[in-house]
């Protein structure tokens, strides 16, 4: 079980520490507007093309949170920080001096969300909700490897929501750690997904890789990927400053 603690008043990220976050995306409209006021105008006309007003809040908590994050580890004003986008969606930050260094991912699902901040090593995080009408065996056969499905199939019923959403969010971790989007195919490479085992990632570049698994809140799954390292994790809980 992680333990997730109170946020430090100052952030600092040494060599080896990967910094995970969870927080919550639904705010009253007081606090919402306080974060609205934090994103850039390209975030703000992103924000507008959400047809559901709670997808736009959503949106704006998440990358405002991403922000004050952002400034705590580079020092800065949240509003300055400059957040652009690689060729496959993938964010980092220019025009600090120690953002060439910074590392970071984020991922939200259903109200909630959750960051991963690393130093010098690429990272890539996921988050789903495990939803048993989402998990079933014709998705898994369409986006899974032949090996996850088999391991799918070995599961008990109690168990198989669970595992499919390990499986989902290593592979989901993974493939934004890589940076290359879709060009990925997800059924190239295999997972462990069962619950009892350890995770594990088999793919033409496993050795570079660490992949880990936890339970940022009841009822969801997560997983984060980072470029191999003797890793020191720590958990974080933003909603403690809110």
């Amino acid at each position: 079980m992680n333990q997730w603690l109170f946020p430090p008043q100052v952030c600092a990220l040494p060599s080896g520490s990967l910094q995970i976050w969870r927080t919550r995306l639904d705010l009253c409209s007081d606090s919402l507007s306080a974060y609205s006021e934090l994103l850039s105008h390209d975030e703000r006309s992103r924000a507008k093309r959400f047809v559901l007003t709670r997808d736009h809040d959503r949106f704006v908590v998440s990358r405002g949170t991403l922000r004050l994050l952002l400034g705590r580890y580079l020092q800065i004003p949240p509003d300055s920080a400059r957040i652009e986008e690689g060729p496959q969606g993938k964010p980092f930050v220019v025009g600090n001096r120690l953002s060439f260094d910074l590392k970071f991912s984020l991922s939200h699902s259903h109200g909630l969300a959750v960051f991963a901040f690393t130093k010098d090593k690429e990272v890539g995080i996921d988050l789903e909700k495990i939803r048993l009408d989402f998990a079933s065996r014709e998705i898994a056969q369409r986006y899974f490897s032949s090996q996850e499905v088999s391991e799918l199939d070995a599961l008990t019923p109690q168990l198989y929501a669970a595992g499919f959403f390990q499986c989902w969010t290593r592979k989901e971790a993974y493939v934004k750690a890589r940076g290359q989007g879709l060009q990925i195919p997800l059924d190239s490479f295999s997972v462990s997904l069962a619950p009892e085992r350890p995770p594990e990632l088999l793919a033409s570049d496993s050795d570079d890789w660490s992949i880990y698994s936890f339970e940022p809140f009841a009822g969801y799954a997560a997983a984060v990927v980072a470029e191999k390292d003797n890793w020191t994790l720590s958990f974080f809980d933003d909603s403690a400053l809110r």
